[in-house]
């Protein structure tokens, strides 16, 4: 019996092995590229895969903008960046993705204080219940309206500094994603309920929505020296779910902690897309493991993305 149990233990565990060394190994961005003299936006990078993707842009010499909204959280990561990099060139901008004024004023304020934007990094994201400020379901707001705000005003500044990119932190969960418009219409929302199933459907409608936003984009900079890409970071231990109530948050730390990478690897993905020579033939396509990846046909969906193109620019205020 015993020995039984060793054998099942020791399967266990050369499995485990054998996952860590192929399914969840993931990749390193091989991109040498110095940034010095280039200027990135990256939001949500107080935390997470956005800190460790600051972090690194930092290194390169980049002048980098956390773009934030808790602000001693983002104060925080700046001290650390600089300290960790040997980096000045970093700061601190407020912005708050649940708040469309907050997104203006944030362009504005940056358009104002910088002259140059080379890479934008669209990296925050959440899965929490409830409202923006403006009405919208919290996880449709920010994780996408908000940063389609945010792209299209700071569009042209993109463009002055081109070459230059775009890049929108999606997800794999987008597979199970949909985009139904009576619901956006009807509630301002991707979903109902707010369980924690429910708030995954949401969540997974919301990473389609970056898939498609960046679907559309690339078809609008085609002739433009920008270009831009989507991006799963693979599953990474992030904070994402710390408003995630106490049972949820006990259900998954064991998962966490045996399944799902670090927040370095989880940033490779994004530097490959920002940093990669060559892949400008590949604007508007999705990547994962520091590889272009093929999607399905909705995520590739040419009349979805072009409304949903367009009922986010009456939502956010632009048409």
């Amino acid at each position: 019996m015993m020995f039984t149990v060793l054998l099942i233990c020791g399967g266990l565990v050369g499995f485990y092995l054998l996952l860590c060394v192929t399914v969840l190994h993931l990749p390193k961005c091989k991109s040498m590229a110095k940034l010095h003299g280039k200027t990135v936006i990256v939001t949500g990078a107080n935390t997470g895969i956005g800190k460790a993707t600051a972090l690194d842009l930092a290194k390169r010499g980049a002048r980098v903008i956390l773009a934030c909204r808790d602000e001693s959280r983002a104060r925080a990561a700046v001290t650390d960046i600089q300290r960790e990099s040997g980096n000045k060139e970093v700061l601190y901008m407020h912005l708050d993705l649940a708040s469309l004024k907050s997104v203006r004023s944030f362009t504005e304020n940056f358009l104002k204080k910088e002259s140059r934007l080379d890479i934008l990094i669209n990296n925050a994201g959440l899965v929490i219940d409830g409202k923006t400020e403006d009405g919208f379901g919290r996880i449709f707001g920010v994780n996408h309206l908000g940063h389609f705000l945010l792209t299209i005003l700071l569009l042209e500044r993109l463009k002055e500094c081109g070459p230059s990119r775009v890049v929108t932190v999606s997800s794999m969960a987008h597979s199970w994603g949909k985009i139904d418009f009576d619901c956006i219409n009807t509630h301002k929302d991707l979903g109902l309920g707010n369980s924690a199933v429910a708030l995954l459907g949401t969540y997974s409608h919301s990473k389609l929505c970056n898939v498609l936003f960046t679907h559309e984009l690339a078809k609008k900079l085609k002739g433009t020296n920008v270009t831009c890409y989507s991006l799963h970071p693979g599953a990474i231990k992030t904070d994402i779910g710390r408003h995630s109530n106490l049972w949820w948050r006990l259900f998954m730390a064991p998962i966490l902690l045996l399944f799902f990478s670090d927040v370095e690897s989880g940033a490779q993905t994004s530097l490959y897309c920002a940093l990669q020579e060559g892949i400008e033939p590949l604007s508007g396509r999705y990547f994962s493991s520091c590889a272009v990846q093929n999607v399905s046909a909705k995520a590739r969906d040419d009349a979805v993305a072009k409304k949903l193109w367009e009922v986010s620019e009456r939502l956010v205020g632009l048409a």
